[in-house]
């Protein structure tokens, strides 16, 4: 029997026990003396990181491996960590309630920026060093992967490595090696040297910053010889042979996705120039319908699970997806499964799809325009026209829906008044085309829910040269957008909502932050930032007193226009697309120009080297 790091005393006053007891339904258990113990982080609250299907892809091909026990470990909500500081409870792993600090590696997925300050918050508890430079022989080794290692320099000082790209390749040569440098006697030291040897691995202690005077990057060197200038993206190219969890683990409490996920296919044809995904994940590459037909089948049988969902940047871009939807309809129909279709354009075949999964429940719609106007859907390539959005909302009307989300960005480059006023008119047509129907057609009233984020530029997006807006602009954009909204004609059908503007600027400083920033995150862990992401706890003030104490200046890093030939701190990573295209992209957005599709046509971004996906479909 298992002993739990928290005492019953303990685990009867927090929120939320199941969170910390383990035991869980295919949880993996294995015996103490397994050579490499991997603790795999989320550093969130459990019932998001359970969420994260590239936790639960690397969970399971690791613990595949004999000689590696990989566990589970998030952040403790607010109550048990003040609990944890004062009785000095050290961070333990969910499977065997070891403390962390006795592990082999601890690897933290950094999945949004505004987790930053919860991967102080792990290091904390653990009791291990929060610089790499302070690690000692005994402590884990400290690996970062995910969206935010493409840019991993506000959190360099804190990482032993960065993977950069996607876990299934390179992970095993990583693991081998650590092996035989522990059979052999090798220093800390000297492990993480040959780890820089494989690619795709940078190791930040191993690199050199110089500055200008305006603040920019002079220059980034390696300052190790083991140690590469360049840091490949690592790629899966065949997707169907990659390794899929069958058994994934099913918590004890209501998860944020508490349902099997299949993983249709990675990356996306489309070229919007907002998104970070649509360019890091290139090319598109697909998984064999067979295979997500047996993996359907299996994982709904070990997991009890009554929802599916088909996970993808755009699904309706996945070449069989009427063939899978079909199948998933006709095997699981006297069982009741839920299947969920997320990131569905707005077209004829979509809806076509929707009406088959929801022909008993019609629940709402989500389309996400993103801009209110044809120029700004130019601007940021979307690819949809007004006729697409109205003739898609028709449809979906006429299918029996009445409620319908819209998703749109304030702050894009090269907005006006007049575009922000759009997205209001836009939703009230959208409203009248469900008044066309005639009446006795109708199912009550209907529900427009318009909602926007502010935009944020990220690293290695056409966008990444853009400015951002104070956090008092961009309020006053979305009250320009309010007010419009009362004008409408259809108003009591029209629902306006915003996100917070003084998190997106945080995000925006994060995502183009330099290795100066990461002082700034600590002092804000140290004056009591954490879960910065929830906004029952985040703290503006907190964190404008860190800017305040650590000396650095916010605006630098969200405020200014970019020069297109300034070094970025994320520049020695390579993606596969291009910088010139991304400058390409940017001069067409300030034009608005529209780039087409890759199935429309090649446009040169620089994926094609990988030799597979879409970028050789036509070539079959």
């Amino acid at each position: 029997m298992r002993k739990l790091a928290l005492s019953d005393e303990i685990l009867m006053k927090i929120e939320k026990p199941a969170r910390y007891i383990g035991g869980e339904v295919n949880s993996v258990m294995k015996t103490r003396g397994i050579p490499i113990r991997f603790a795999m982080c989320f550093p969130d609250v459990m019932e998001i990181g359970m969420s994260h299907l590239g936790i639960q892809i690397l969970y399971d091909m690791f613990n595949k491996r004999e000689d590696v026990w990989c566990e589970r470990v998030y952040s403790p909500w607010t109550d048990l960590h003040k609990i944890m500081k004062e009785e000095q409870i050290p961070l333990f792993a969910l499977e065997s309630q070891d403390p962390i600090k006795e592990f082999d590696f601890l690897g933290i997925t950094l999945q949004y920026e505004m987790c930053y300050t919860n991967i102080l918050q792990i290091l904390d508890l653990s009791g291990i060093h929060v610089y790499n430079r302070d690690r000692d022989e005994n402590e884990p080794i400290v690996i970062g992967g995910g969206p935010c290692t493409y840019n991993p320099e506000p959190i360099a000082d804190f990482f032993d490595i960065f993977y950069i790209g996607e876990g299934e390749t390179v992970y095993d040569d990583l693991l081998d090696l650590y092996k035989e440098c522990k059979a052999s006697g090798k220093s800390r030291l000297e492990f993480l040297e040959l780890a820089a040897e494989i690619p795709g691995l940078y190791v930040p202690m191993f690199y050199d910053v110089t500055y200008k005077e305006d603040g920019t990057i002079q220059s980034f060197v390696p300052d190790n010889s083991h140690a590469k200038p360049t840091i490949q993206k690592q790629v899966v190219m065949d997707m169907t042979g990659a390794t899929y969890p069958e058994k994934p683990v099913v918590p004890f409490i209501k998860a944020t996705q508490d349902r099997v996920v299949l993983e249709i296919q990675r990356g996306c044809i489309r070229g919007c120039r907002f998104c970070q995904a649509g360019m890091l994940y290139r090319p598109t590459r697909e998984r064999d319908v067979n295979k997500l037909k047996e993996y359907a089948r299996v994982m709904l049988k070990n997991t009890g699970h009554e929802e599916i969902s088909l996970s993808s940047l755009s699904s309706s871009d996945y070449q069989e997806l009427e063939e899978l939807v079909t199948f998933l309809i006709e095997e699981f129909k006297d069982q009741s499964i839920n299947i969920s279709l997320p990131s569905l354009r707005i077209d004829a075949f979509s809806l076509d799809v929707m009406s088959k999964v929801q022909d008993v429940k019609k629940s709402s719609l989500t389309f996400a325009p993103e801009a209110g106007s044809q120029r700004m859907r130019n601007v940021i390539n979307k690819g949809l026209t007004e006729e697409d959005i109205l003739g898609g909302a028709g449809q979906a009307f006429e299918g029996g829906w009445n409620k319908v989300k819209l998703y749109f960005m304030l702050g894009l480059p090269n907005e006006t008044e007049e575009d922000m006023k759009e997205i209001a008119r836009l939703a009230d047509r959208v409203a009248r085309r469900y008044y066309e129907i005639p009446k006795e057609q109708r199912h009550g009233k209907c529900q427009i829910t318009a909602s926007s984020s502010f935009f944020v530029p990220k690293p290695f997006t056409p966008f990444q040269w853009a400015p951002m807006c104070h956090a008092e602009e961009y309020i006053r954009r979305a009250s320009i957008v309010k007010h419009e909204f009362q004008e409408q004609l259809n108003r009591k059908s029209l629902k306006y909502n915003w996100h917070e503007a003084d998190v997106t600027v945080l995000e925006g400083v994060f995502a183009r932050g330099d290795r100066r920033v990461g002082k700034v995150i600590e002092e804000a862990y140290r004056l009591g930032c954490l879960f910065d992401s929830w906004s029952e706890s985040f703290d503006n003030d907190l964190w404008m007193k860190a800017f305040e104490n650590t000396g650095v200046d916010l605006d630098f890093y969200t405020m200014r226009t970019r020069d297109l030939d300034e070094i970025f701190p994320w520049d020695f990573i390579d993606i596969g697309v291009t910088k010139e295209f991304m400058k390409r992209e940017w001069e067409r957005a300030n034009q608005g120009i529209v780039t087409p599709n890759c199935r429309q046509g090649c446009s040169g971004c620089g994926a094609g080297r990988y030799k597979g996906g879409v970028c050789v479909e036509s070539k079959n």
